[in-house]
């Protein structure tokens, strides 16, 4: 009679290519599916005004106020709707450069009070070069 041994029997051996394929197909679903661009959030319809863009020397500081009445300051958003909180959020972006350009972006939907509250903070931080960003008239169609 012969006699085997039970230990290399009972071993059984793990197969991980099965698993490594399942966690490619995962690391692709999500670089697929994740959005990197943050500007594709945030689409203002903003105020219609004739007039031509003043000329910049520098890259003005970007002030927006979505129509929800929340606030973003270049890309970092206010937590609250306060006039402490925007003023925290725009010290800390801007630095202690106060002569810089500021552009108001605003969305025509907007609460007027959001936009009063956005340069209220702007003017108690001392910035003075305030601009607000409007988009062109629609041409009308000439007469025939």
């Amino acid at each position: 009679m012969r006699i085997r041994d039970r230990e290399q029997d009972d071993m059984s051996e793990i197969n991980l290519i099965p698993l490594i394929d399942v966690i490619l197909c995962l690391i692709i679903f999500f670089v697929i599916t994740t959005t990197f661009a943050s500007r594709n959030v945030l689409r203002l319809q903003l105020p219609r005004a004739e007039g031509e863009a003043p000329p910049q020397k520098d890259k003005p500081l970007s002030v927006l106020v979505n129509a929800d009445g929340h606030y973003f300051v270049e890309d970092r958003e206010s937590l609250r709707n306060d006039v402490e909180t925007l003023k925290h959020t725009i010290a800390e972006v801007a630095g202690n450069d106060r002569s810089k350009p500021v552009l108001l972006r605003a969305d025509a939907r907007t609460p007027h009070q959001a936009v009063v509250t956005a340069y209220e903070a702007l003017g108690q931080l001392g910035f003075r070069q305030v601009m607000i960003a409007t988009a062109p008239q629609p041409k009308e169609a000439a007469p025939k």
